[in-house]
């Protein structure tokens, strides 16, 4: 079994369908979650980089037998290519991102390295159905007729985070190149390596130059791409502190933007809940730790009713007890290390503002013995939270828990949506019809009912300070598209 991967130094840019020398002498460092040592490096993308990589995918759109103008089933064709080209690199794609970010191996094998061929297979499927026509006829109720078109809205700026990095890039290229547009793609410093092999197998795939273009930097990287005159539209994952941001510039610039933000969403646990960790525990750690906690819908505002409240937060601990720590490509490991240092210090200090609260720490607080190396933290439980506290209302992105008690149904949706955030929630309960007549109540544009697993198929709209748009379904492929009528 190997707990380490081989270092890899890149240095150049995947720029309208070949590899180009960069124009600037800066380098992105890329560090391994598990040991904080070296694993690699890329070229750090500059303005004129970034220009070169618009401009190829401007070309692309706009050459009239360019991407934008391919028969749909034709568009079909290539990503469907494009995803099995992708599902043969996932099993190197998984390790990649797993010593990356801290992702368990398990979770990137089965998650994010397969997640892109499906998302792709999805949107080329629904080319084939009434999606893909881009065209019809409407009848006035007279004698007027109308062609109404839907037309791709052109180069999209896709910036993507490192918590999921090739799912959350899928979710924004997969839609947009079904819809017909280019895309120049701007992965998070953190998470580049995996991105080559999404160039390779794009180049597979026979993806016509300059429909995708990748350019790693940071946040002046991102900056210029937002900004940068020749996009049509940005799609953004990440804090909403940079969300608010990016958001403002595409205001000004009355830029069309979807943006998948921060989440602080709550797990109402009822009172007929199944609290059997034996079988509530492949369902629950997921939802309440899954990805070490570094997930923007995770349900980690645990809300329990004041007659089982104990018997809830002796199962919520002894969850996070049970939960094997260790290196992130160990098969066995269930919580892996953070992405950086950094971040590990942010979920500390959220650690230590709970414990100088009237809040009680009830397991975890603290650094994984016998882990020196890497950006480790235990999984970590508070209960007795106040809902004012900061670590029951901010998004801390780390593997820790509160647990707050309610009284009746009414207050627990209460305080599920007392929350600046909308993305997701959970409800916990033996009784389905009683769950689905909670989820309605809560304010959040996705509600698991005993678990918590997107689908991809099914639209969910962010809301409130998690962002704006929405994400997943076809209505994600007309977010890519603008309407043009013609009156006959």
């Amino acid at each position: 079994m190997s707990t380490s991967v081989s270092p890899a130094v890149h240095t150049e840019f995947f720029i309208g369908g070949r590899w180009v020398a960069p124009r600037t002498h800066t380098t992105v460092q890329v560090r391994s979650a598990n040991t904080g040592e070296p694993i690699g490096s890329v070229p750090a993308a500059g303005p004129a980089d970034v220009d070169a990589a618009v401009a190829a995918a401007r070309a692309a759109f706009d050459a009239r037998d360019g991407w934008a103008h391919l028969p749909a089933s034709l568009r079909a064709d290539v990503l469907r290519r494009f995803a099995d080209a992708l599902d043969a690199r996932a099993d190197a794609m998984a390790p990649l991102v797993s010593e990356q970010n801290g992702m368990p191996i398990f979770l990137a094998k089965a998650g994010d390295s397969r997640r892109p061929g499906h998302l792709l297979r999805y949107y080329a499927g629904l080319l084939d159905g009434p999606d893909g026509a881009g065209e019809e006829i409407r009848e006035s109720g007279g004698t007027g007729r109308t062609l109404v078109r839907r037309l791709p809205l052109g180069v999209v700026a896709a910036v993507v985070p490192w918590n999921f990095p090739n799912t959350m890039a899928a979710l924004k290229y997969a839609p947009a190149l079904a819809a017909g547009c280019t895309v120049v793609l701007k992965p998070s410093p953190e998470t580049v390596l995996d991105t080559y092999l999404v160039a390779e197998a794009a180049v597979e795939a026979g993806l016509p130059e300059g429909v995708l273009n990748i350019v790693p930097g940071g946040r002046d990287t991102g900056a210029h791409l937002v900004g940068h005159p020749g996009v049509d539209k940005v799609a953004f994952t990440g804090s909403t502190a940079a969300g608010r941001g990016i958001g403002e510039v595409c205001g000004r610039l009355l830029r069309p933007v979807t943006l998948e933000l921060g989440g602080k969403s709550a797990a109402i646990v009822l009172d007929d809940a199944d609290l059997d960790l034996k079988t509530a525990a492949p369902r629950l750690a997921p939802a309440l730790f899954g990805n070490n906690g570094q997930t923007c819908f995770i349900t980690s505002r645990v809300l329990a009713p004041r007659s089982r409240y104990e018997e809830v937060v002796e199962t919520v601990t002894a969850l996070a007890r049970s939960l094997r720590v260790g290196n992130s490509l160990d098969p066995t490991t269930q919580v892996g290390p953070l992405v950086s240092e950094r971040q590990r210090e942010r979920v500390e200090e959220y650690i230590a503002q709970g414990v100088a609260s009237d809040a009680r720490l009830i397991t975890g607080g603290g650094r994984p013995a016998g882990l020196r190396a890497g950006w480790f933290v235990e999984p970590t439980v508070f209960a007795d939270v106040d809902p004012s506290d900061p670590i029951a209302r901010e998004e801390i992105f780390g593997p820790v828990v509160t647990v707050t008690p309610y009284e009746g149904e009414d207050q627990a949706v209460e305080l599920a949506n007392d929350s600046e955030y909308g993305l997701a929630g959970t409800v916990w309960t033996t009784d389905p019809d009683r769950g689905l007549a909670v989820a309605r109540r809560i304010v959040t544009g996705s509600v698991g009912i005993n678990h918590y697993s997107p689908d991809v198929t099914a639209p969910t709209t962010m809301i409130k300070a998690s962002g704006i748009g929405l994400k997943f379904g076809p209505e994600a492929l007309l977010s890519y598209q603008r309407y043009q009528s013609l009156y006959l």
